[in-house]
């Protein structure tokens, strides 16, 4: 996503925990050595992590981004951290800093590539300001006020671990009634879930599920996901099955392979990552 703004000829300065992700932009942007060094002077700071805590500790923390920046600074946050903790980090911004959330839906290539789906929660004006420095990184799409885009993107995820749950389990009752899984897998692509198959279809039919989106981001993701509809009395049965087939994967390892790798769990099949 940096890549992609650096050569949309933005001027960009990078901060990674991990300080050698970073090194490889050293001559197209600055390195810094903390948040608040990447964020100092900047109009837009984009942020990108993977948890609320997170976030927390990026903006926060030790010489954190708000160390470094006062009114008239957008702060952009593409991470997926559900609209409560949105609603959080707004409270506890300075004054004159405004907040927008960007987070994204798309695997790597999306990234490379510039494809990713980016929900986005603000208002119309600052929508119109930035969706021109969103758009190198993917689609943006204005959903409403700031916490709208963190909330469509529980909504999105929502619907792709269930997707993925119930792929398992009729390819697990398939295995149980004698199917052959390739007439099967021919039968499903030409069903409902057939455009949920054909993305993870060579994985499935391989069992190796190298990670384009960690089943640890999406046990993450669904836990966010049954917490914003709980705080809301909103009832998820489906949502609460597929937590738990996820974080049955993630407990016996699978949280480092691609999410569905969630398949192989319902299936009791061996995987490998």
């Amino acid at each position: 996503m940096a890549a992609r703004l650096v050569d949309a000829g933005h001027d960009l300065t990078l901060w990674n925990r991990t300080r050698s992700k970073a090194e490889g932009f050293e001559g197209r942007a600055g390195v810094a050595d903390s948040p608040g060094e990447a964020a100092r002077g900047a109009e837009a700071v984009i942020t990108m992590v993977s948890t609320p805590q997170a976030l927390t500790e990026v903006l926060f923390g030790d010489r954190g981004v708000v160390s470094a920046i006062g009114p008239g600074t957008t702060l952009i946050d593409m991470s997926t951290v559900g609209p409560d903790h949105i609603a959080e980090v707004d409270r506890k911004l300075p004054e004159g800093v405004e907040l927008i959330d960007a987070p994204v839906l798309g695997s790597v290539s999306n990234a490379v590539d510039g494809t990713l789906k980016i929900f986005v929660g603000a208002t119309q004006e600052s929508f119109n300001r930035w969706k021109e420095v969103l758009a190198p990184m993917g689609s943006p799409a204005h959903l409403g006020p700031t916490g709208s885009g963190a909330a469509m993107k529980l909504v999105a995820n929502s619907t792709l671990a269930g997707l993925m749950c119930v792929l398992g389990e009729a390819l697990g009752l398939a295995d149980g009634l004698g199917l052959d899984q390739g007439r099967v897998m021919a039968a499903l692509l030409d069903s409902p879930i057939g455009p949920a198959l054909s993305r993870k279809q060579d994985m499935i039919e391989r069992d190796h599920y190298p990670p384009s989106f960690k089943l640890s981001l999406m046990h993450k993701d669904i836990s966010l996901v049954l917490d914003a509809a709980g705080r809301r009395g909103v009832e998820l049965e489906l949502a609460g099955a597929a937590e738990r087939w996820i974080d049955r994967a993630a407990g016996n390892g699978l949280g480092d392979y691609d999410y569905s790798a969630v398949v192989a769990q319902i299936r009791g099949r061996p995987t490998s990552g």
